[in-house]
């Protein structure tokens, strides 16, 4: 059976797309075959051939060289905005049981799979579901992605809290610079360490264009 966790983050614009193939190319590191997975994508492009295209997926499956994309990314629009809106302005269903199925199978042939999320953890899918609710059918572990800047411990610690709540465990967190300078950084980190209920998996500096 292969590993799996859900990335999710503090907010949007966070880093999860960059901290997910930092943590793809470590599992790889170790010998592992590794698929990934973005169940929803907003702020996709439709290109001269007819194909679409979207940073986050682009980035994924350069790292994992998936060539399945309706498989690893069932849900793409095209306007770069919260995918309940996104999904609504093209009078589209998001169904956990579509995505949950698309996750078995890459689940099949890999020994670890890395679902991303779009958004925060209660950015909304529809009226009626939030990105929570795709963590929670599919049942994953997940991996908090904290933007390292001003504000940054209220968020993370209401999102850990919001995880724990749902019922699934919080296998881990990563503390991504996403700006050049964060005042009391070192302070900042050490109290997230300190109250966070999940250890420090990985701490990534600040690389101007690639944060996300």
């Amino acid at each position: 059976m292969s590993a799996a966790f859900f990335i999710t983050g503090t907010d949007t614009e966070i880093g999860k797309t960059h901290v997910a193939v930092q943590l793809i190319r470590q599992w790889q590191a170790e010998g592992k075959r590794v698929l990934a997975m973005k169940p929803v994508a907003s702020g996709c492009e439709l290109l001269a051939d007819g194909s679409w295209w979207n940073d986050d997926v682009a980035r994924l499956t350069a790292a994992t060289g998936q060539s399945d994309l309706d498989l690893m990314n069932p849900y793409r629009f095209l306007p770069p905005v919260s995918p309940h809106i996104a999904a609504s302005e093209a009078g589209v269903d998001i169904r956990l049981d579509v995505i949950v199925d698309h996750y078995q199978q890459l689940a099949a042939c890999a020994d670890v799979v890395v679902v991303e999320a779009a958004g925060g953890w209660l950015a909304p899918l529809s009226d009626r579901l939030f990105m929570a609710d795709m963590a929670k059918a599919l049942q994953l572990p997940v991996i908090l992605v904290v933007g390292m800047r001003l504000g940054c411990i209220n968020h993370a610690l209401l999102t850990a809290r919001a995880v724990l709540d749902a019922g699934l465990p919080l296998a881990g967190w990563v503390a991504n610079r996403v700006v050049p300078q964060q005042q009391a950084y070192e302070q900042n980190l050490e109290t997230l360490q300190r109250h966070m209920p999940a250890p420090l998996l990985l701490e990534i500096p600040y690389l101007a264009g690639e944060s996300n």
